[in-house]
């Protein structure tokens, strides 16, 4: 897998195992909330996003985490590989909840700078229902980029997470760099 698409529930890992995926395989690494969201939480644009996931998509490789309904058909096209971590609620939310504390006051290495970690009921709600109302839209969309080839993961726990993660080609360990994937290899999108 060259173009690698992770989604999921928030709070479900998937800029944490983009990192990882980046890191084992060389790939560029996109953070689409580091993209999407200006300082101070300002969103952009609907039209200059989409154009924004259409010029990533053409880039030869990546590993590219974030919802984005918005955008999600075309890049499951564009993807070679997807990954839905599909973790329970509980788990998701007590991922968001320590997180909220490990960030407190200010941004996550895969935010812009101004995007202090924040947490809000809407929020909540929305991970607390992502399985609900969310995730049977999406395997159905998982069941036919399958039948087109693409290789699918739907990932339920850490265990499974590992499983994946050993399977993927590791870079040896010379060409591996000490960097910081989920901050340098940001994509340089104006």
């Amino acid at each position: 897998m060259q173009k690698i698409l992770l989604i999921g529930s928030g709070g479900s890992g998937k800029s944490t195992l983009a990192a990882r995926i980046a890191a084992r395989t060389g790939l560029p690494l996109i953070h689409l909330d580091a993209l999407f969201w200006k300082p101070g939480w300002k969103e952009t644009p609907r039209e200059e996003w989409k154009q924004i996931v259409v010029e990533l998509l053409q880039r030869d490789s990546w590993v590219m985490d974030g919802n984005y309904g918005g955008t999600l058909d075309v890049r499951l096209a564009a993807c070679d590989g997807v990954v839905f971590l599909d973790f329970p609620p509980a788990v998701c939310l007590w991922r968001l909840l320590k997180r909220r504390v490990q960030f407190h006051y200010r941004a996550r290495p895969d935010m812009p700078t101004g995007c202090a970690e924040r947490l809000s009921w809407s929020f909540l709600r929305w991970i607390w229902s992502y399985r609900r109302d969310r995730r049977p839209r999406i395997l159905q969309k998982l069941a036919t980029v399958a039948t087109q080839g693409k290789q699918v993961h739907v990932l339920g726990s850490s265990a499974a997470v590992e499983a994946f993660l050993t399977q993927l080609p590791m870079l040896p360990n010379d060409a591996m760099e000490p960097t910081d994937y989920a901050i340098a290899a940001q994509p340089s999108v104006p």
